[in-house]
């Protein structure tokens, strides 16, 4: 998953480069998400404590454990952006996961620890991705001159006369030339292409192979059958696509990529398990709830720090950042299993969302969602703009439609402007090339919806 040559100095690292003190982080997430302090505040104040034990040159920083969060609170208020914003911040892998998936179908749910093997999968994507970028430049004159050697093949074995090899040349940079400025994309070239023709192996189980952390190739390495490769006829811009491809493959270090991978994930990675108040058993201690709670002892050891098989190598999740959240309705934290909760030290509530905060959540965010539709729109030649009065009247919808309906939060505005700008949407490529919406046409395209409470519920 992650990249490439590993860089041992923690210095180098994303997390670290990115030395930000919790006002700065706090502030970062201000641009994207509307109120919520005092989650915002934990989790800044628990990545700085990241960066501090990885400063720490003396033993004890390996005892040094992360202080896991919990967060509380209905959805749609933020809980989930406020972790995937704080990823985003230092270039750390992350993952959600839904505690629910664990229980389904009875206890045959998704192995726990295969949140662990997906964070490694992105991170190992995440590396690749950065070293390929490292060598692009070289990967692509790579990809040039095997281009040119397709065009142009050399004769061969037979001797070339100074003045044949001087017209070589010549022809080779004239061709060079045309490839670079995007002149031959459609000619029409032969390229060897490697296709694997690996046997189909039928898993029984409910993870697989892949989910049981076991690298079917290492086992099974030397009876697999050698690549082979056929030619095929197709475009330049095509085959430039393969050969960068293979050629990006060969520069880049795929054991360095790993190793840097490996360390991402167990010193920066983050997981956040959603619903978690879903595995909460009952009173009764019959049926699924007692899975629920077998589902929380099989988390404890992940959360409390083990080692995790993944097919790319061990992984440790004693220093990876936990961060869990649920609604808790009619349920408390104090429900989870004693062990679980002194794993989740820190306790966050988030608030519930109204009229007032859907407007700051309309025209705040660098991502609001008013931006969001402008910017789509614009690319139609159509401008739209939200009077106040407008973006007013689609909060106090977006609150009244979740109080009479299921309360989802921020996600309402989304469903709220769907509807109001379903028909602008529709036919933007025809209508006129500016649209002011205003309070009145709020009104008139969501009351009818309104008015039926049936219909509303299903539309809003």
């Amino acid at each position: 998953m992650e990249i490439q040559t590993v860089e041992h100095e923690k210095n180098k690292r994303p997390d670290a480069i990115n030395q930000m003190t919790p006002k700065e982080i706090v502030a970062e997430l201000d641009k994207y998400i509307v109120g919520q302090d005092k989650a915002k505040r934990a989790v800044a104040i628990a990545l700085r404590n990241r960066w501090r034990r990885q400063s720490i040159t003396s033993d004890i920083a390996a005892e040094i454990m992360p202080a896991n969060i919990l967060m509380i609170g209905p959805t749609g208020v933020g809980k989930t952006e406020i972790s995937r914003r704080l990823a985003a911040l230092t270039g750390a892998p992350f993952v959600k996961v839904e505690a629910s998936k664990f229980t389904e179908v009875g206890y045959v749910g998704r192995d726990v620890e295969s949140m662990i093997r997906d964070l490694v999968e992105l991170a190992v994507s995440m590396v690749k991705e950065e070293k390929s970028k490292q060598v692009a430049e070289e990967a692509a004159g790579r990809t040039t001159d095997r281009l040119l050697d397709l065009l142009l093949p050399s004769s061969g074995h037979s001797p070339m006369t100074e003045e044949d090899r001087t017209k070589h040349e010549s022809t080779r940079e004239r061709l060079r030339g045309m490839l670079e400025n995007g002149l031959l994309e459609d000619r029409i070239i032969e390229v060897d292409v490697t296709a694997t023709n690996m046997p189909v192996v039928e898993v029984f189980s409910p993870q697989g192979l892949e989910e049981m952390g076991i690298n079917f190739k290492e086992m099974f390495g030397n009876l697999m059958p050698p690549q082979k490769s056929k030619k095929q006829k197709m475009p330049i811009s095509d085959a430039r696509k393969i050969l960068e491809a293979e050629e990006t493959g060969k520069l880049v270090n795929m054991e360095d990529v790993v190793n840097s991978a490996l360390e991402r994930a167990q010193e920066s990675g983050i997981v956040f398990i959603d619903e978690i108040d879903k595995i909460v058993g009952r009173e009764s201690k019959s049926g699924p709830d007692v899975s629920r709670e077998g589902v929380q002892r099989d988390i404890l050891p992940v959360v409390e720090g083990c080692a995790v098989t993944t097919k790319y190598g061990m992984v440790r999740t004693d220093h990876i950042l936990f961060i869990a959240s649920g609604a808790f309705h009619g349920r408390s934290p104090s429900d989870l299993v004693p062990e679980l909760q002194g794993r989740l030290p820190i306790r966050v509530e988030l608030s519930s969302l109204g009229a007032d905060e859907f407007v700051r959540i309309l025209t705040e965010p660098k991502a609001a969602l008013t931006r969001q539709y402008r910017e789509m729109m614009a690319t139609e030649g159509v401008e739209i703009e939200f009077t106040d009065e407008a973006i007013k009247a689609i909060a106090r919808i977006a609150a009244e439609v979740n109080e009479s309906a299921e309360n989802i939060g921020a996600r309402r505005l989304h469903t709220v402007m769907t509807s109001l700008l379903d028909e602008i949407m529709f036919d933007a490529p025809d209508c006129d090339k500016t649209i002011k919406i205003g309070s009145e046409m709020v009104e008139e395209k969501l009351s009818k919806i309104m008015q039926d409470k049936d219909l509303s519920r299903y539309i809003l």
